[in-house]
């Protein structure tokens, strides 16, 4: 590893010193860690990845989650959805990415078909992601509170995900913006409460208006991540190839044999587009307004807002309960029982 990171493509081993130094001291992201983050009100970083060479450079990054998302189907498999992407198709790709991304926390994104038929199957894939393929953590797609409990109860950290579920697009009706009524916005926060109360240790919100992400988000005491959610989630999550154009680019390894010619630094330009996006999510400049665009309608809000009002308390005081187990949760990781320097 460490002959091969001292090496810049071109030759040139002194320019990369810097980066090994950085990747060397960074710890490894966990749901406790990132709770901690969540906690300081601090920016989460989630950048979804297919293949060693990008999980190299999301590594290099700095980026807290990666996932091996089932859309991989799509992006480098040529299908036309995320619903024909099987068990083996996704232990694959997340062999690869495990090989080249240390500190990330990696999430494997459990197919359609993996986890719906019963809990006990459901466990049984997530222990594959695991143990076959080094992820740390799953991703479930809807509302299924018992599962989650099950693979949580059975050790493995779960992800959660609404609003826009690709694989479900059979039901809703194709790629459409969810939560766009105040009845399937309040839907979606019970849903998202469901989550929680399971084991869920993070939420990804995808294709919500930004009123209704917001609300979410400070109902919730576990980090949401937003993709085309607004920028009030606590964090963001955007595809590999859709944040660096690459869709109509040839993929360049980060590290070239001396006969082939080299005619961009592809690799740099790639580590520059990432590590702005980081800095742009931290910062709060992304996503802004602009790139916010589900909307609801002045009416349809009001009437939302109200509805947040009748069991706002409860809710606020369930969260306040959460919030210190949490804590409790934290304070165990200080006293560092295993052993080991303390980060």
């Amino acid at each position: 590893m460490l002959s091969l990171l001292s090496r810049s493509p071109i030759g040139s081993r002194a320019p990369l010193r810097p980066l090994l130094v950085n990747i060397l001291s960074r710890s490894k992201t966990t749901s406790l860690s990132l709770a901690a983050k969540h906690r300081r009100s601090e920016k989460i970083t989630m950048v979804t990845a297919y293949d060693y060479p990008s999980a190299l450079h999301v590594d290099r990054a700095g980026i807290d989650l990666l996932l091996v998302g089932d859309s991989v189907g799509m992006v480098e498999l040529g299908m036309e959805t995320t619903q024909k992407v099987t068990m083996d198709q996704m232990i694959h790709h997340c062999v690869a990415v495990s090989r080249g991304a240390t500190n990330p926390m990696l999430i494997g994104d459990m197919p359609l078909g993996s986890y719906e038929v019963n809990d006990e199957r459901a466990l049984e894939n997530a222990y594959r992601f695991i143990k076959e393929s080094n992820m740390d953590g799953v991703k479930l797609e809807g509302c299924r509170p018992n599962t989650v409990k099950k693979i949580v109860d059975g050790g493995v950290a779960v992800m959660g995900h609404v609003g826009l579920t690709p694989q479900a697009i059979s039901v809703i009706g194709g790629f459409r913006a969810q939560g766009r009524t105040a009845v399937k916005a309040r839907e979606l926060l019970d849903q998202s409460l469901e989550l929680q109360a399971a084991g869920c240790f993070a939420l990804v919100l995808e294709c919500v208006p930004g009123p209704v992400a917001k609300v979410i988000t400070e109902a919730l005491t576990i980090p949401t991540i937003g993709i085309g959610a607004g920028p009030h989630t606590s964090g963001q999550v955007l595809v590999y190839h859709d944040m660096l154009g690459m869709t109509s680019h040839p993929h360049h390894e980060a590290f070239m044999p001396k006969f082939c010619k080299q005619y961009a630094n592809v690799g740099e330009m790639i580590n520059k587009g990432l590590e702005q996006y980081k800095a742009d999510v931290e910062s709060e400049a992304f996503p802004g307004e602009t790139y916010s665009p589900y909307k609801m309608s002045e009416a349809e809000e009001k009437l939302f807002m109200e509805m947040m009002d009748i069991d706002k308390e409860e809710r606020e005081n369930e969260k306040i309960k959460l919030d210190e187990k949490l804590k409790s949760k934290d304070e165990y990781e200080a006293l560092n029982l295993y052993g080991g320097s303390k980060k």
